[in-house]
């Protein structure tokens, strides 16, 4: 149930990771500030002290996964004599920055490997492509590191781990139906009678329980998925008419409105703030995210 509530959220915010370092660190490591990517770090063998500015210091002493949703600046600290071995990369959701995903969780995702099923022969996987010397190992390195991420999403969905948002309305059984409902049919003329008896509630307690969970008012909630879905189709190009159907606007000055309501800009003005972002991305991350791999044998 969980994986199609979850894969159902991921047809329309698309996974895209990419592995970066496989091997052993020592010493300090910086990363730096990227609004429209995340990190992720798996610790194989080592001791690490994650650092960063959005929260406490944390020791990783045996085989953890750390995903970090927003990452911010941050550092992770080996011993300089012992190091430690593991894999780094980037994730995006859809066109990155503010979505469902990322904003649903903590600042600092931390899992054990053992309590993550399939985490370990991943790992394993990362490391045997990482040092081998067959053709298409980065790429083989993403996809494994996209399934890695699913994995995670899905624990966090399981042991609600979500902070508010879609995340967590997926993981509550009164709520899902209604959000894979919005998922499904965003155009619909949803009201609040509508969404509380798909739920089978009252309408004030439905109204409750929403904005318990997800932190917003089933109205804010359905007007930002709208919004984030028409800025994943202005970043594929579509003409700002056939969105404003698409999402449930009469007509492009209505979506124009709702937009400078919850963005602060035009659809014109953010398209053209996302096209330049892609290429600063593409620019500042020559030797991160792009396909430059970086092993170290571990001891």
């Amino acid at each position: 149930m969980t994986v199609d509530r979850l894969s159902s959220l991921l047809t329309h915010f698309s996974v895209r990771a990419g592995i970066f370092h496989v091997g052993r660190i020592c010493g300090v490591h910086q990363f730096r500030d990227d609004p429209l990517l995340g990190h992720l770090h798996l610790v194989k063998r080592g001791s690490v002290h994650l650092l960063g500015q959005r929260y406490q210091a944390i020791e990783i002493a045996e085989p953890t996964i750390l995903f970090l949703p927003r990452a911010g600046a941050h550092q992770l600290v080996a011993d300089e004599a012992t190091g430690a071995d593991v894999v780094c990369g980037t994730v995006r959701f859809g066109v990155g920055g503010g979505n469902p995903v990322t904003d649903s969780l903590p600042p600092v995702v931390m899992i054990g490997l053992a309590s993550l099923p399939g985490a370990e022969a991943l790992l394993r996987l990362m490391f045997d492509e990482a040092f081998s010397t067959y053709g298409g190992r980065q790429a083989a390195l993403d996809r494994l590191c996209e399934v890695l991420v699913i994995l995670l999403l899905r624990h966090c969905m399981d042991q609600r781990l979500a902070q508010g948002g879609m995340l967590a309305g997926l993981s509550d059984k009164r709520l899902a139906d209604v959000l894979l409902a919005l998922q499904a049919d965003p155009a619909h003329a949803w009201d609040l009678p509508e969404m509380a008896s798909r739920a089978g509630m009252s309408r004030a307690r439905f109204a409750a329980r929403f904005r318990e969970v997800t932190g917003e008012t089933p109205a804010d909630f359905l007007a930002s998925w709208r919004i984030m879905l028409a800025q994943r189709l202005l970043c594929e190009g579509h003409q700002l008419k056939q969105i404003a159907d698409d999402v449930g606007y009469g007509s492009a000055s209505a979506l124009t409105r709702a937009f400078i309501r919850k963005v602060g800009c035009t659809p014109t003005e953010w398209r053209k703030g996302a096209a330049q972002s892609a290429e600063d991305e593409t620019a500042g991350h020559a030797n991160e995210t792009d396909g430059t791999l970086r092993t170290a044998h571990g001891a």
